[in-house]
């Protein structure tokens, strides 16, 4: 089985996300898209609710799967037995950052990293600019899933 896993913290999900997720289904048996717990790390959205956009983001695509986990996210994909993490490049410094990452976890496992380039129409979208804009009272909602939504 062509399994991949597609970690972060989707804080929330955004379409961006969505793109890299919908556009990855072909290439892979399964996608279990893997929601990062860090503890030191403050949140926006609860892990219930960031689970919770994208299973009905995508309750329609039986192959992709929405988990959590804690840890090195290659010690996750062993536990899952996943051999390709995937990973959306939105610009060059996405992939300085996500290359050294690549490397370092291809020297430490066998597990391949797969880059999609984001779509242009939502390469300039962010969790981080999407949580700037929901905190400002902004019109967040064609940033994200039809799935985010945040009681006004």
């Amino acid at each position: 089985m062509r399994r991949a896993i597609f970690p972060g913290s989707f804080d929330p999900i955004t379409l961006g996300h969505y793109d890299i997720i919908k556009r990855s289904i072909p290439l892979f048996d399964e996608i279990v898209v893997a929601i990062g717990v860090n503890a030191e790390k403050k949140y926006m959205f609860s892990l219930e609710e960031r689970k919770r956009f994208i299973e009905e983001a995508f309750a329609t695509e039986p192959s992709v799967k929405v988990e959590t986990y804690e840890g090195l996210t290659i010690d996750f994909c062993k536990k899952i037995k996943a051999h390709y993490i995937l990973r959306g490049l939105r610009n060059p410094a996405d992939f300085e950052f996500e290359k050294a990452i690549a490397h370092t976890n291809r020297r430490l496992s066998k597990i391949e990293t797969v880059f999609l380039l984001t779509a242009a129409n939502t390469s300039y979208i962010s969790s981080s600019i999407v949580r700037d804009v929901i905190r400002n009272g902004g019109q967040y909602e064609m940033l994200v899933p039809d799935s985010v939504r945040v009681g006004k």
